[in-house]
């Protein structure tokens, strides 16, 4: 079997920082059933090989009855495999089977959170790729919502709320409150609320209020309040790299992993294909290995950050 490593590029999960480096280790398939001669004495590879992703492309997490968003499920597959989707909010599944979802016309029983998962068919059956980490909509039957950024803010750093009125009246002011306090008042700034230099204190639930003027009368309408959460320093720097050792092949008798970073033992043999390891550049490596087969194949290297010098 060939095996082709891949650097799908890194990423960070809300603010721990951790990066995924994806170490692909293709196989033939037929390769694996010759060794045993038989279908019957191989057992399906389990869903580790992919996980879906929920992405919002329209509309937003929070919006107002009778809106829309829109919603994709992406797989991050390299090598064209042909997905179908399902769809659940919470744990009802719904009808819906493509790679996109609209909620035309929202209404508020619409609100939850939304997963995705993609399923293919192989000559051992269904393979399910892992369901994705929900993305929670919000329906709202109000007058008005505070939007926040959908990962939480770090001190010393700033973030933008807006105030977002039905309709999108022209707003003439907007105040930000802070467990009920007022905390920020803003004239003609469309309803976005700037609060800069966060610190850990900053955290707490918000909302917001806007005015407008209409047929020479003042309209004012209140929000929901919306939890805002601040990370401290720590997250700042305390950073990882998590390496994944994936093998795309259907049926598969049980297979370890080894990890090497330079040339050296990150792990030795493991059932699990992805390690935990302290973020700095180097030159990775895994070796998949099916010892019932007496197959075992290495990645080609992969780096990542700025590499210097030639590792033996």
């Amino acid at each position: 079997m060939d095996l082709v490593i891949s650097l799908l590029g890194e990423f960070s999960v809300i603010h721990q920082k951790i990066c995924t480096l994806n170490l692909y280790v293709s196989s033939v398939v037929l390769h694996f059933f010759s060794a045993f001669n038989t279908a019957a004495a191989c057992t399906t590879f389990p869903p580790l090989l992919f996980r879906t992703v929920v992405e919002i492309t329209s509309g937003d997490s929070k919006v107002f009855s009778g809106e829309s968003v829109r919603l994709r499920c992406s797989i991050p597959d390299n090598y064209n495999f042909t997905w179908r989707y399902l769809w659940f909010r919470g744990s009802k599944q719904l009808p819906q089977n493509g790679e996109n979802i609209v909620l035309w016309n929202a209404n508020i029983k619409e609100s939850g959170k939304y997963y995705c998962q993609g399923f293919r068919n192989s000559i051992v059956g269904k393979i399910h790729t892992l369901k994705s980490l929900p993305v929670e909509i919000t329906v709202d039957g109000g007058w008005a919502i505070l939007q926040v950024p959908p990962h939480p803010g770090l001190v010393g750093e700033s973030l933008i709320m807006t105030c977002h009125v039905r309709g999108n009246p022209p707003i003439r002011e907007a105040i930000l409150y802070k467990d009920g306090v007022e905390v920020l008042r803003q004239n003609g700034s469309g309803g976005h609320l700037h609060l800069t230099n966060l610190t850990l204190e900053d955290g707490g639930l918000y909302s917001c209020r806007a005015s407008w003027d209409t047929f020479r009368h003042t309209v004012s309408v209140i929000s929901t309040a919306t939890q805002l959460q601040v990370l401290g320093e720590m997250f700042h720097s305390y950073s990882y790299l998590q390496v994944i050792c994936l093998v795309v092949a259907d049926p598969a008798p049980p297979m370890y992993f080894y990890f090497y970073k330079n040339n050296k033992h990150l792990a030795m043999a493991i059932s699990q294909n992805y390690i935990l390891v302290t973020r700095s550049p180097g030159t990775f490596t895994c070796m998949a290995m099916v010892p019932q087969m007496g197959v075992s194949r290495q990645s080609d290297p992969k780096s990542f950050g700025q590499v210097t010098g030639t590792y033996r």
